[in-house]
């Protein structure tokens, strides 16, 4: 072969390369990722002489034995996607030689997130997680320690991974997996509903990590739902149990741990209810949509985020936001929240307010990527995630009157907080309301 291309594929590194995914696909069948020749594995040949785009790539072939293969059973494309070696035909009863299906997938991988191993698994536990709310649209859990296996998350954080609907054919994933990983721009994971999971890292050592801890977090939430535990808790509490306390305004009898009429869950707004309008770090006349933008910056610039991280600018959090907050938990109430900026920006104002990290009392983060505050189907989305199958036991904290309207039309419990800078509301508009937090 004269071509330049073909002259490196067989060189010490393609066939190191070779050997390494041969290796992992035996070590994972093990663990029961790709039994019954389902899953494969794809690795970069990574070669300093060569920039990351346009290196070669190994992958794993489809419809085989995966404790069977050897490294010369794998094939070598280029970073476009182009097959350049397969491997020969072999007797009976073995089939001829067949790239995966997953290969769209890999390279869309490779190409929108630069990884250098991808790994799809077809565990039962991945299977599985995505089974508990069959309408969820994203796994969602958080205080757990292999959290922090997962790349660019601690103990504190909420790990979030989408979930795609699955497909007859894994060709047909492409294009729902490609949204999935711009809707989702930290993910190393997308899951794929009764199928499995797609879990890639910057190589394949990140890659092999990531997918143990993921699949320890799957099966820890699977036990968790079984053992009536909370996922989404701080604390893991079992679930609110039975009992008496009284709701805002009119002293009725109620359930343990539970507010207005039965709710067990709150989800909270921040702009105008967590915090007061306008804020103390903006100038006095700064709209509520203007606090959304300023907000939404600490994503995008390091600047900001650096200054927030080193608590030159805080989180202006009402007074009260402590002291509820805690009550709350203390009473086993789950906490959620639910802005229009994003959830890193939400993670950045509760962790460094002024009155210190409140991410302990918030179970879960939600933003506009799982809809607007205006659209129904955003409150349908919320309510699977959490895992409440009523409406009517959540309960939205808000001031604003477009979201309390969507919201109450779906079925939720609504209450509309009065602050100093929030819009007013409507001569009738039938919305119990509170100007504070402590009298919910």
């Amino acid at each position: 072969m004269t071509d330049p291309v073909y002259s490196n594929l067989e060189t010490n590194k393609v066939k190191e390369t070779k050997r390494l995914v041969s290796e992992l696909c035996r070590h994972v069948y093990t663990l029961g990722w790709v039994s019954g020749t389902g899953g494969s594995i794809t690795i970069r040949v990574h070669d300093n002489a060569t920039s990351r785009s346009s290196q070669l790539i190994v992958m794993s072939p489809s419809g085989v034995q995966k404790d069977k293969v050897d490294p010369d059973d794998m094939f070598v494309l280029s970073s476009d996607g182009c097959i350049l070696c397969k491997p020969n035909t072999k007797v009976y009863p073995h089939k001829p030689p067949k790239c995966t299906d997953c290969a769209p997938i890999f390279l869309k991988a490779y190409e929108m997130r630069n990884a250098g191993a991808v790994i799809h698994s077809h565990g039962i536990e991945a299977c599985l997680v995505t089974m508990i709310h069959p309408l969820s649209k994203e796994f969602r859990i958080t205080h757990m320690e292999m959290i922090k296996g997962i790349e660019g998350h601690g103990y504190h954080d909420e790990l979030v991974v989408p979930i795609i609907e699955n497909t007859a054919y894994e060709g047909e994933l492409t294009e729902s997996f490609t949204k999935a990983i711009e809707a989702y721009p930290k993910t190393t994971a997308v899951l794929v509903r009764n199928h499995g999971v797609y879990i890639w890292g910057e190589t394949w050592i990140s890659a092999k990590t990531q997918a143990e801890c993921y699949h320890y977090l799957f099966d820890a939430s699977i036990k968790m739902h079984q053992l009536g535990l909370d996922r989404f808790s701080t604390g893991h509490d079992p679930y609110p149990s039975s009992g008496v306390c009284r709701c805002m305004k009119n002293g009725c009898a109620m359930r343990k741990k539970t507010i207005g009429f039965g709710c067990r869950s709150i989800l909270l707004d921040i702009e105008g209810t967590a915090t007061s309008l306008p804020t103390k770090f903006l100038p006095s006349n700064t709209s509520k949509s203007m606090v959304n933008h300023f907000i939404g910056l600490f994503d995008t610039n390091p600047v900001l985020k650096s200054a927030f991280e080193t608590s030159e600018l805080v989180g202006v959090m009402s007074n009260e936001m402590p002291e509820i907050l805690g009550r709350w938990h203390a009473s086993g109430i789950k906490v959620y929240l639910y802005s229009s900026s994003s959830r890193g920006a939400q993670r950045l104002l509760f962790s460094n307010s002024r009155h210190g990290d409140l991410r302990k009392y918030i179970c879960g983060y939600f933003d506009t990527t799982t809809g607007g505050k205006t659209e129904p189907k955003s409150y349908l989305e919320i309510l699977q995630t959490v895992g409440i199958d009523k409406p009517e036991e959540l309960l939205l904290v808000t001031s604003d009157m477009e979201a309390a309207m969507t919201a109450r039309a779906v079925g939720l419990e609504v209450v509309i907080i009065l602050r100093p800078g929030n819009a007013p509301l409507p001569g009738s508009h039938n919305f119990k309301t509170t100007e504070s937090l402590l009298q919910i």
